[in-house]
């Protein structure tokens, strides 16, 4: 059994379950039993005949078959059923190997001769694969982009390697069951949680609302780590991973127990999406954690940071400054509204000398001819240069050049942060909560490397 599942409702119709596994066996396609409950949840039906699973979602760590899933199901629905599908994948090889996997059965004529004579096309060229039968029912592969899937009407929209979903690629998508011929349309997802430099804020909302119960006709299966579980433990490898024995050999695993760290196996391995700031966040809780020092004397800092709320509820001042090669940050207030920012941080800029920074395109852009009409001399961050903070924020943490003293306010920030897409780069996401103060002490933190890097090329010239 999954680690964590739901299902729409009870007393569902199996039938084209039933119909599918025979359907795949027979063609050497046999499915384990965990995959068997995974087809159970995508193919039931209501007493009405309409799928019981309007979304489904499916997390399993890597090798495990899921991709076998996806097939039984496609093989099912375009053969039997008639049902034009829409298989997309990050990337443009994942989308080909699916491509070659389904196309298989309909090649071998000698093996399969009912299946080859219902092919009316296939499709070979880099990009557009597609396999059309006779029936109506048809199969094309994309990978995703902005514009991907634009043109296409199907009945079946499979979004494999989800963790790298992105907004505007979903945006692109999601219009092509808007219209679908059988007047059923269903959306499949599947992946692996995805790791923090992954913009995995659509596969981890999927997950979110289907747990949650706010989507009545979601499906979601989950395999992963019990909370506290020993990760050394081979009965916990089982939980997570249900091929293990079949497909998926142990001594692989103790190999990648033995060069992963704890975070990285959690979530490849263990899939594991329940601990705090491992996956589906900007900034992996426990590495923010090794950077925290409560007994270290903070330095003085080169600059402040200006940011706000999305809904303009909130606002914060964060601090940086390097001493020799350590980046120290650190909160330094936060309030309602953002009216106080302006007479604080010409305060704090008079009395300090400091540099005072913000987003010109962020939530307080509307105060910046305030802040210079009452004599602070700001440095505005474009899009890309925010873009480059965040990411450099995100190193930083990672590799232990950032302190912190553990503020409460900036730890909150640091636990709801997410990514958002800007362009082909990325920024925390706002909409998760109130980050400003992580983005607060992440401006600060872009201006004093920003000034320490004038000073090297000072010292060269």
């Amino acid at each position: 059994m999954p680690t964590r599942h739901v299902r729409p409702v009870r007393g569902l119709r199996l039938d084209d379950v039933d119909d599918a596994i025979e359907l795949a066996t027979l063609y050497g396609l046999v499915p384990d039993e965990w995959q068997e409950w995974v087809l159970e949840g995508w193919l039931a039906r209501t007493r009405s005949g309409k799928l019981a699973s309007s979304q489904c979602g499916l997390a399993v760590p890597r090798q495990n078959g899921k991709n076998a899933c996806l097939e039984i199901v496609e093989l099912f629905k375009v053969v039997v059923l008639g049902r034009k599908i829409l298989h997309t994948a990050h990337e443009v090889k994942t989308a080909r190997k699916a491509f070659l996997r389904l196309c298989s059965f309909f090649e071998n004529e000698r093996q399969w001769p009912e299946l080859a004579a219902l092919v009316k096309e296939i499709r070979r060229t880099n990009g557009q694969e597609a396999i059309v039968l006779t029936n109506g029912g048809s199969v094309e592969f994309i990978a995703r982009s902005k514009g991907s899937g634009r043109g296409f009407t199907v009945d079946d929209l499979v979004l494999d390697e989800a963790q790298e979903l992105l907004e505007d690629a979903l945006a692109a998508l999601l219009p092509t069951i808007s219209a679908a011929p059988s007047g059923d349309p269903q959306i499949i997802f599947t992946g692996t949680p995805p790791s923090p430099n992954m913009a995995g804020e659509v596969f981890t909302r999927v997950r979110d609302n289907a747990l949650k119960g706010k989507n009545k006709r979601a499906c979601w299966d989950e395999w992963s780590f019990l909370a506290g579980v020993d990760m050394d433990d081979i009965a916990a490898w089982a939980q997570a991973n249900p091929s293990l024995g079949i497909r998926l050999h142990p001594d692989v695993i103790t190999d990648e127990r033995s060069a992963m760290d704890d975070e990285t196996f959690a979530r490849e391995r263990g899939g594991v999406w329940a601990l705090e700031g491992v996956a589906g966040r900007a900034i992996p809780w426990p590495r923010w954690v090794d950077c925290r020092d409560t007994d270290r004397a903070p330095g003085r800092p080169d600059s402040i940071g200006l940011a706000g709320s999305l809904d303009g509820a909130w606002a914060s001042i964060g601090a940086a400054g390097l001493v020799g090669d350590v980046l120290e940050v650190g909160a330094v207030d936060r309030r309602p509204g953002s009216e106080w920012i302006v007479a604080e941080a010409f305060r704090i800029q008079s009395e300090r000398g400091v540099a005072v920074v913000i987003d010109k395109r962020g939530p307080l852009s509307h105060l910046i001819p305030r802040l210079e009409a009452a004599g602070v001399w700001l440095t505005e961050l474009d899009t890309t240069e925010w873009t480059d903070a965040c990411g450099a924020m995100w190193q930083h943490v990672d590799t232990g050049r950032l302190v912190h003293p553990g503020h409460p306010e900036l730890d909150d920030a640091v636990k709801v942060a997410t990514w958002r897409p800007v362009g082909d780069r990325r920024a925390f996401g706002r909409k998760s909560g109130d980050i400003s103060m992580l983005e607060a002490v992440t401006l600060a933190a872009h201006h004093a490397e920003s000034l320490a890097a004038y000073d090297v090329l000072d010292s060269i010239l």
